[in-house]
């Protein structure tokens, strides 16, 4: 498959702490993309230096054969990612439809000059917009709610609503940050669906998601992060498997005559615990 987007020794640091260190990968076009680990690993870091809101402090990230503009959101959407947030960014006050029509601004043709003149072509614009909004609403299953205020939709069409938005811009990758986050059982399977519609429909798909069942289920490929540093990059099978991450997420005992590694030494350990038995009642 072809390489889409490759991320080459990302690291980032944040006054003494180092968020990533030496983190590298490569995303294929057309698959699901799952990039996992706990909480504090770097996950969201990661996602914010591909988007530009970061800039690291070392490496670099090839995007469709070019070198992705470092700290400059607006030319990454341009170039083709969009992302979601993992705390829901939203027009609050706008209605659905227009919280889409917003995310169309990036490919829009017209200026400031022909919309306050409101010519021919910037009306024509604006008509074609607002029919493709109303079809990424659809799309995403909520388009009875396009008049609606998007503070009044519920957490799960909020969630729908920014997937639909990024889809705006029209992406070649879209990067969603914990979009299951805080959904019912139905509501994610119903993102389940989505997601695989959206690789369908040829766009890459770059996840970071907590729901392990879901990522497993729905991801190609996985790459599992760790106190900022790249521990396993693998398809779901090989990556249950593995050691390091089991350690992660479960914790390692060392072997005998072993330290224990700091990152993993439990912080209270139970052993030979016993409840003394209850006198019976009279």
């Amino acid at each position: 498959m072809i390489t889409l987007l490759e991320a080459k020794n990302i690291t980032k640091r944040f006054g003494g702490l180092t968020a990533l260190s030496d983190v590298s990968l490569t995303i294929r076009k057309g698959e699901v993309y799952g990039l996992i680990g706990p909480n504090g690993a770097g996950k969201t870091t990661f996602f914010n230096v591909l988007t530009g809101a970061y800039t690291a402090e070392e490496g670099e990230i090839v995007f469709g054969g070019a070198e992705l503009p470092a700290g400059k959101p607006h030319l990454v959407v341009a170039a083709g990612i969009a992302r979601t947030f993992q705390n829901i960014r939203l027009f609050r006050d706008l209605t659905a439809l227009e919280n889409v029509m917003a995310g169309h601004h990036i490919r829009s043709r017209a200026n400031p000059f022909s919309i306050l003149l409101q010519t021919r072509q910037a009306k024509e614009e604006e008509r074609l917009i607002t029919e493709r909004a109303f079809e990424l609403l659809k799309y995403v299953g909520i388009e009875r709610f396009a008049d609606t205020v998007s503070k009044n939709l519920s957490y799960g069409d909020q969630r729908r609503l920014e997937i639909a938005r990024a889809l705006a811009t029209e992406p070649q990758l879209l990067a969603l940050d914990e979009p299951a986050a805080g959904m019912n059982a139905t509501e994610t399977a119903r993102l389940r669906e989505l997601v695989q519609t959206i690789r369908h429909d040829g766009v890459t798909v770059l996840l970071i998601e907590h729901d392990v069942k879901l990522v497993m289920g729905l991801c190609d490929r996985l790459a599992v992060l760790d106190f900022g540093k790249k521990i396993a990059e693998d398809v779901p099978a090989e990556v249950q498997r593995n050691d390091a991450v089991i350690a992660a997420y479960l914790g390692a005992t060392p072997s005998p005559g072993q330290e224990p590694s700091p990152s993993h030494t439990p912080c209270l350990q139970l052993q030979d615990l016993r409840s003394p038995t209850a006198p019976s009642r009279p």
